[in-house]
């Protein structure tokens, strides 16, 4: 349903605006164009694609290809297969993770010509309910008015330095801005290779970088407020992962928290409270603890948009916050902070100011470490069922009995399936090993589906793949399972303890 603007021949004019060119909003202005709207993009930064494409997800990933690569290389030489010395060079590298971004931002501008969606480059604010104000933009116009409005501003890495500041930590004030000091955004500049660097928290983005830095050289230490790392992700699966690594990282230590921090001039030394009480010097520190969202940095309030204390936007089910033709996406909603979440959200919100009885009604969202071992999960987890009161059963394959790991010298992963013990459908699911990001779809379209175990187990899976490892894992819940040592299973319909549970530890 179009909404009539009323004139005003010094704004630009568009049915719709997007704020914020990330995953989100892209993929919202790309849609919209599709479907016949005027589209207009206000973008802060000089490219599409947002954190995840610039400074985030691509670039990550790209480093982390090398680290997996340099791994496989060290790994292959126990084998027979030896290279020369490892170097790094680290321009070349910087060269290589710039071309990936440029290639894919430079996709993106290309697909928004081809749409005739126009790319306005500035810092957004609303003046009224159909008005924007853009600072910084080009001589175009500074002034939007809209029909339909995306909000899709995304998040920010919690400012390191205001970090310790409100955690009190000693010595906070003298440190000033360091340049030693990074978020995300930082350690992914490859400043140097630090002889040492410590990486404060636990999570998939500390990690990720964490597995960057170990594989370039440098010795890591991990430590995590929390009692445990990846807090969303199933203890079994990140079990695994602990013990793949606990030789590859200097250290890793749960329930830690920094107390002091005070420049030495060749480095900075750090002392630890909690599971770690000793003292230690590093060349570089990564601070990922979190992101938080840009809800309350576009006077959203003066479009008569309720934005909560957090930042985060209420919306319903079609996106829509609680002035009906503005909508908000991605970062800025509660929920997982995920770029593949913020597409969908963007897609449902384009077709709801198009008209089209659209909702946003996914049943899981897949969630990914992209580590080494990969760690992924989708729906349910163990411990989400334990304290909802929901009476799940899991099954089990271990990779030690999968032919193709084996062949690749990966057989520390599992696959495990969750089936809920009232309706015998899956619920939900984690797998850890290599390429676990690549298999866990199939997992989450099952759960989509409404899926019995037996729906998996009779899909005839090619062999030898890393993906028969989730048919092998239905078999175990069935007991039918013949890779493995039998084990007497109860059927769906019978109540099981988990002593009962058809388990096989890898």
């Amino acid at each position: 349903m179009k909404h009539q603007l009323e004139v005003d021949d010094g704004a630009l004019k568009c049915e719709l605006l997007v704020l914020g060119g990330g995953p989100g909003g892209y993929a919202a202005a790309f849609r919209a164009a599709d479907l016949g709207l005027s589209t207009i993009i206000v973008e802060r930064g000089a490219t599409l694609g947002g954190v995840c494409l610039n400074v985030g997800c691509i670039p990550s990933k790209t480093l982390l290809h090398v680290a997996a690569v340099s791994e496989a290389a060290q790994h292959l030489a126990t084998h027979g297969l030896g290279f020369s010395q490892k170097t790094v060079d680290l321009s070349k590298l910087r060269t290589w993770k710039d071309s990936v971004v440029n290639q894919l931002t430079g996709g993106l501008s290309r697909l928004a010509r081809e749409r005739k969606v126009r790319v306005v480059h500035g810092t957004g604010a609303f003046v009224g309910s159909n008005r924007l104000r853009v600072n910084g933009s080009s001589s175009e116009g500074s002034t939007i008015q809209f029909a339909h409005a995306v909000i899709a501003t995304g998040s920010e890495a919690v400012d390191p330095f205001l970090l310790f500041e409100r955690s009190q930590v000693e010595g906070a004030a003298a440190i000033g801005k360091d340049p030693r000091i990074v978020d995300s955004t930082g350690a992914l500049d490859l400043p140097a290779i630090p002889r040492s660097m410590l990486v404060i928290g636990g999570g998939v983005i500390g990690l990720e970088l964490a597995t960057v830095y170990a594989a370039l050289g440098a010795d890591v230490d991990i430590v995590e407020k929390g009692d445990r790392l990846l807090s969303t992700a199933d203890r079994d699966l990140v079990d695994v992962w602990t013990r793949r690594n606990a030789q590859r990282m200097r250290s890793i230590s749960s329930n830690t928290v920094v107390s002091a921090i005070k420049n030495s001039g060749h480095s900075l030394e750090v002392a630890f409270r909690g599971t770690r009480s000793d003292c230690a010097s590093y060349d570089l520190i990564l601070v990922a603890v979190g992101r938080t969202p840009n809800g309350n940095r576009l006077d959203a309030t003066r479009a008569g948009v309720l934005v909560g204390e957090n930042g985060f936007i209420p919306v319903d089910s079609q996106m829509r916050t609680n002035v009906p033709h503005i909508f908000a996406v991605g970062d800025v909603v509660a929920g997982p902070m995920l770029a593949h979440r913020a597409s969908h959200q963007g897609h449902v919100a384009a077709e709801a100011a198009a008209g089209l009885p659209t909702h946003f009604d996914a049943r899981v969202i897949p969630e990914v470490a992209y580590t080494d071992p990969e760690i992924a999960w989708v729906g349910v987890t163990e411990e989400s069922a334990r304290q909802s009161g929901r009476t799940v059963r899991r099954a089990v394959f271990p990779w030690i009995a999968a032919g193709r790991a084996i062949a690749h010298g990966r057989s520390e992963g599992l696959t495990k399936l969750l089936v809920d013990q009232a309706t015998g459908r899956v619920v939900g699911g984690g797998i850890v090993g290599t390429h676990a990001g690549d298999l866990i779809g199939e997992l989450g379209l099952a759960i989509e589906m409404g899926c019995h175990p037996t729906d998996l187990q009779k899909t005839i899976h090619p062999h030898p793949t890393l993906c028969e490892s989730i048919g092998l894992a239905a078999s175990v819940y069935e007991g039918s399972c013949t890779e493995l040592p039998n084990v007497s299973v109860q059927k769906r319909p019978r109540v099981a303890t988990d002593a009962a549970l058809p388990v096989a530890d890898p």
